[in-house]
């Protein structure tokens, strides 16, 4: 009953799924007597994927869920027991069978907001060993949603608002919970539906679909419908034998094209036929199983008109191997002269779907880290700069001119007054060795309170409002920012006294500095 009302609930991560080094971690705080002490971590990345310019923050939803249900259940206590040392202490498991996120706090971007590196993306705060024991989870829900929301946003971006994009990845996805995540973000970064019905009954994703070359090739033309028969669209009016009237208009159509009448495949027609029996106002036709020119085009002609004989309209075709752009500018040349020919003005823009492995480029060419313990703050120091940790409990704002246009995001430590518009503000841009200052008219912060003491604090977005959030972020970027390739770098910068924290850390010794510790 309770899936029933909450059918997310269906999809929520478990507590076990985890690296056992965090189960170790937990030991060895407990054991020093530290599992109380007051910790924060972020979740940030360090480069904008794909090469590119931004990433959308996505997964906050199940993050929410997945801290406000944690609790390790009898089975997870014994099956730490068995991986675990034989000798650890059986207080220690009694402490992990009490532990809930009552004392966790968790500030994050809203779900669909535009993220750049360094900026933390989540932020967790509460006892040190609960806090230890949520890294893992809350990176796997974060990473890969942001990762499939940020691809869906910049294939989006090069299609335009007006193309339908649909994710049909199910089958060959990371299993089913890579299929269900990556179905749940293509959608929020910008995709219209997913052919996933999981993802439809849990998250609301709308689904769509059609057929199959599988459907075509199961038809060899000599199979005889049960009921061929067909009424009018409007409901009034005798009905008519569809299959017949589709050998009549193939006729017509193959004069038309220079075709031969027994050039087109049977069994695809007689499949093209089935499909508009059960479908008369949803009628697509899959092109390619055969022939594209000599076979799937005239077999859906000679369905698409007998259909619109009867008061029904075709919604289009789609094309699944070849050059699609070839065949796509072919396929809108024949209908254009088809639709001139019987008089049939909607075929001429009937839309035309393409598929597999639908890239970047193939498109176009189509039109975690631990921060802070016990309030101090720790950084990691390495050799490699861009492995470097910002130590401190921090706070994200975003600064924008007086056209609405973002000109940088700044980070700061959290005890520091925000940044107010119309005043001057010195700060010192990632990867550089100079300051410079910035006067904002507007000051977004960024990092909002979602849940405290283990309570949420307002409700969250539904999906579908997330994906719009999503789209009015992206409208934010400036054009040199959405480039594919070479994009133009957005500018994150530290505050003085978060940068002043960073040079005094990075000077001293991590060996002798016992507030040196990796994340």
């Amino acid at each position: 009953m309770a899936a029933e009302q909450d059918p997310e609930g269906r999809a929520a991560a478990r507590p076990l799924l985890t690296d056992l080094y965090q189960a170790t971690m937990a030991l060895g705080y407990w054991r020093a007597g530290r599992a109380q002490e007051a910790a924060e971590f972020e979740l940030f990345f360090r480069r904008c994927p794909f090469g590119g310019a931004f990433a959308l923050a996505a997964g906050l939803r199940d993050c929410v869920r997945f801290v406000r249900a944690f609790r390790l259940t009898d089975a997870d206590v014994q099956f730490l027991a068995s991986v675990l040392p034989p000798d650890t202490d059986p207080a220690f498991f009694q402490h992990l069978r009490a532990l809930d996120c009552s004392g966790v706090t968790v500030r994050a971007l809203p779900e669909g907001s535009l993220a750049f590196p360094s900026v933390p993306l989540l932020q967790v705060s509460g006892p040190l060993l609960v806090v230890q024991l949520l890294e893992t989870p809350l990176l796997c829900l974060v990473s890969y949603a942001s990762l499939v929301a940020t691809n869906a946003a910049r294939l989006r971006l090069i299609a335009g608002p007006e193309k339908r994009l649909l994710e049909l990845g199910l089958r060959r996805a990371q299993g089913p919970d890579g299929g269900l995540t990556a179905s749940t973000y293509s959608y929020l970064g910008g995709f219209d539906g997913s052919s996933n019905m999981l993802a439809g009954q849990l998250r609301g994703v709308p689904v769509a679909g059609t057929l199959a070359h599988s459907f075509i090739t199961s038809f060899s033309g000599t199979e005889v419908p049960p009921d061929p028969m067909l009424a009018p669209a409007a409901g009034q009016g005798p009905r008519v034998d569809l299959a017949a009237c589709v050998e009549t208009w193939l006729e017509r159509v193959c004069g038309h094209l220079g075709l031969g009448v027994q050039e087109p495949h049977r069994g695809e027609r007689a499949a093209f036929v089935a499909y508009a029996l059960a479908f008369p106002r949803a009628f697509q036709g899959l092109l390619d199983t055969y022939s594209v020119r000599r076979s799937g085009l005239p077999n859906f002609l000679a369905v698409a008109l007998a259909l619109e004989e009867l008061g029904y309209q075709a919604v289009g075709v789609r094309l699944d191997s070849g050059d699609l752009l070839q065949q796509a500018q072919e396929t809108r040349g024949v209908f254009r002269t088809v639709a001139a020919q019987f008089r049939v003005p909607w075929l001429e823009s009937i839309p035309i779907a393409v598929s597999n492995n639908i890239d970047e480029q193939e498109l176009a060419r189509l039109s975690q880290k631990l921060v802070s313990v016990g309030g101090q703050p720790r950084m990691k120091l390495t050799e490699d700069p861009e492995k470097q940790t910002l130590p401190g409990s921090k706070a994200a704002f975003r600064l924008l001119g007086s056209d609405g246009a973002l000109l940088l995001d700044v980070l700061q430590l959290a005890e520091e007054p925000p940044p107010q518009a119309g005043q001057e503000l010195r700060v010192w841009p990632r990867g550089t060795q100079e300051s410079c200052t910035v006067r904002p008219v507007h000051v977004e912060p960024l990092l909002r309170l979602w849940v405290q003491q283990g309570q949420l604090c307002e409700p969250l977005p539904s999906l579908a409002e997330s994906r719009a959030f999503a789209q009015q972020s992206l409208s934010r970027l400036s054009p040199a920012h959405r480039w594919l390739e070479q994009p133009a770098l957005y500018q994150v910068a530290l505050s003085e006294k978060l940068r002043a924290l960073v040079d005094r850390l990075s000077a001293e010794v991590p060996s002798e500095n016992p507030l040196l510790g990796a994340a």
